[in-house]
């Protein structure tokens, strides 16, 4: 999950700055990027889904739809609002909001769950989806490449939004909590960000992959363990970290900036 936080349109503003200025930075073109990882020959790619799938952030958006479409109660709507501004002033960090937008649906039922993701992701994410991302996951997968999807938001909208990858639920690493007898809980089971996407995949088995892709700097630790790390529509603190790191970047065309 990617949150935005307030002043993103400067924040866009600063990156194509940023990515004009970072001289020693290399800018892969499409047919580099995919070149770039055909050339891995790789058995093994991770994917991180917000902002390098796809555009905007699915986790924060499902949250503000599901209160708007009058899922979440007015209680839990009050009490997660409070929270996200408290994340927005830095008060809540990335780990503990990313949990909480998964526990804020404790008491429903997961069947509700999967079908509101479903409706969600068909209405607000699916037109949002990289073509270039979505031809080189079918690319991998033609080529029997073990793919993996690593993220913070919820795991009905992941596993969901897989679907259109063709990665199955049980390659997708996403934040969740239990569910007892088809009710949802406020009992986490996992959040992977920052060094836990590391620690999400290493409970898999996964400590080496050969690929793996992601657009924030909450990705960079996942990105480090990689034989060839791939920066996707980086935002600025990741294009930052990538000079640092001597990894090209790229962009698909709809989120080029200048």
């Amino acid at each position: 999950m990617r949150l935005r936080p307030l002043g993103f349109a400067r924040g866009v503003e600063k990156l194509s700055v940023i990515v004009s200025n970072v001289v020693s930075i290399s800018r892969l073109s499409t047919a580099e990027f995919h070149s770039a990882v055909h050339a891995l020959s790789p058995s093994v790619a991770v994917f991180d889904c917000d902002g390098t799938l796809w555009s905007g952030d699915a986790g924060s958006t499902f949250m503000t739809w599901t209160i708007e479409t009058g899922l979440v109660s007015r209680e839990m709507t009050d009490w997660i609002d409070a929270r996200y501004r408290g994340y927005l002033r830095g008060e809540v960090s990335e780990i503990a909001i990313c949990g909480e937008m998964v526990q804020m649906y404790q008491r429903l039922r997961e069947d509700e769950m999967r079908r509101a993701a479903k409706v969600f992701f068909a209405s607000r994410i699916a037109q949002n989806i990289f073509p270039e991302m979505l031809a080189l996951v079918d690319q991998l997968r033609g080529k029997g490449v073990e793919i993996w999807a690593v993220s913070s938001t919820n795991n009905w909208v992941i596993e969901e939004g897989m679907k259109r990858f063709g990665i199955p639920a049980n390659r997708v690493l996403a934040a969740c909590v239990e569910v007892r007898d088809g009710v949802v809980t406020d009992m986490i089971r996992d959040v992977p960000t920052d060094e836990g996407k590391v620690a999400a995949l290493a409970r898999v088995g996964v400590t080496a992959p050969d690929a793996v892709f992601g657009n924030s700097v909450h990705d960079a630790a996942m990105l480090a363990i990689a034989r060839r790390a791939f920066p996707v529509n980086p935002t600025a603190a990741l294009v930052e970290r990538s000079a640092q790191e001597g990894w090209p970047i790229y962009f698909p065309a709809s989120v080029a900036p200048a």
